[in-house]
């Protein structure tokens, strides 16, 4: 399910989700009658995780969770569940100042820029990443203040 969302998501072989899951914050499962549908892994300061985005993130903000990989199944889109997950996530977060994230400008993925935006996201920077990819760093801040960084 992870790698036919790429480029939205980076590629990931068991062993590498095995080793995300294993130093998360929180990786969360979505079932729908019986199948995984949907799932998301997310890191927290001081994480043993190399990924360039997240370390763009670490060096401006404090306390967060980072939300690194979020995917749905394609038969299950449009079903809600994309925000169901992050209700989720921020449930299980409560007390976290900020939920961060970043979404592809190049290519774009125009859809998830939406989606972000709706649920209360601001660009905070943008990323060239050294694989190619621009990124639109996103944070949402769950104090109810204008975002910003620590």
């Amino acid at each position: 399910m992870n790698n036919d969302a790429v480029p939205a998501v980076s590629e990931a072989d068991l062993a590498k989700m095995t080793a995300l899951v294993d130093a998360s914050l929180l990786s969360l499962v979505v079932e729908h009658e019986g199948e995984i549908v949907g799932f998301c892994v997310n890191f927290g300061p001081g994480a043993d995780y190399a990924s360039v985005n997240y370390q763009w993130f670490c060096a401006r903000y404090e306390e967060f969770a980072y939300l690194d990989r979020i995917v749905v199944s394609p038969a299950a889109r449009n079903m809600g569940l994309g925000a169901a997950i992050y209700a989720a996530v921020e449930e299980h977060i409560a007390g976290t100042p900020w939920l961060l994230c970043e979404v592809n400008l190049r290519p774009r993925n125009e859809g998830s820029l939406r989606f972000h935006e709706r649920l209360g996201f601001v660009e905070v920077g943008q990323q060239e990443t050294p694989y190619g990819v621009l990124v639109s760093m996103l944070a949402k801040d769950l104090r109810g203040a204008a975002a910003g960084a620590d």
